[in-house]
């Protein structure tokens, strides 16, 4: 398996391209800015990339999916929840953070996801979490011993609900059912370093 974190934005979100080695399939988590830099992981590995995919809909995560899309022949993915995102300036908060007051309005998704759904790509299955909090659609994605947190949970935080249709209450149910997971999941989140469940449990105050 082949993964590749980026720092990308003013906000330095996380974005990840992860891809199988054999097949060259590849999807993209979250560019949130600096298509260029992305691009050129994709094309120095000569990556496929079938997928494009936001953990949520504000702008720091999807400013980059437009230009992504253009020079790729990948689909959009984000939760249903969160399709509204793409192309409302206020929800997405590009009208509050966007670059210069620039207002981002892009693509449509071409595929919309639920709870449960898996995500495959060459040998990869990616599982969807649909863990409202931080958004109505936030989601989290397991792949084997990973999980790609978005913005619900990080290192040493968990996501702010004061933005549009966030939800303390939602979030608090969601953390609770990451902890469920047995195993020490390997935690990719969508700012700031790596973790583990395990160490999250423990050094993370906020769970």
């Amino acid at each position: 398996m082949f993964i590749k974190r980026l720092a990308v934005g003013a906000l330095s979100v996380n974005c990840y391209i992860v891809a199988d080695e054999e097949s060259k399939e590849a999807v993209v988590i979250d560019p949130g800015a600096q298509a260029k830099a992305i691009l050129k992981v994709i094309n120095d590995n000569n990556l496929k990339v079938k997928y494009v995919i936001n953990t949520h809909g504000h702008n720091d995560h999807i400013a980059a999916n437009s230009q992504l899309l253009e020079e790729t022949d990948a689909q959009l993915l984000i939760h249903k929840d969160d399709a509204e995102f793409l192309q409302n300036s206020e929800l997405n908060l590009s009208f509050f953070i966007g670059e210069m007051g620039q207002q981002l309005e892009c693509p449509k998704a071409d595929r919309l996801l639920e709870d449960g759904e898996e995500i495959e790509c060459g040998s990869l299955v990616f599982s969807v979490i649909h863990t409202p909090g931080h958004t109505p659609g936030s989601i989290c994605l397991k792949l084997e011993n990973i999980l790609f947190t978005g913005d619900t949970i990080f290192a040493r935080g968990v996501g702010r609900t004061d933005f549009p249709m966030g939800s303390y209450s939602a979030l608090r149910k969601s953390i609770e059912r990451i902890l469920e997971f047995k195993e020490d999941l390997k935690i990719c989140p969508g700012h700031g370093p790596e973790s583990t469940l395990n160490r999250a449990r423990s050094e993370n105050s906020y769970i």
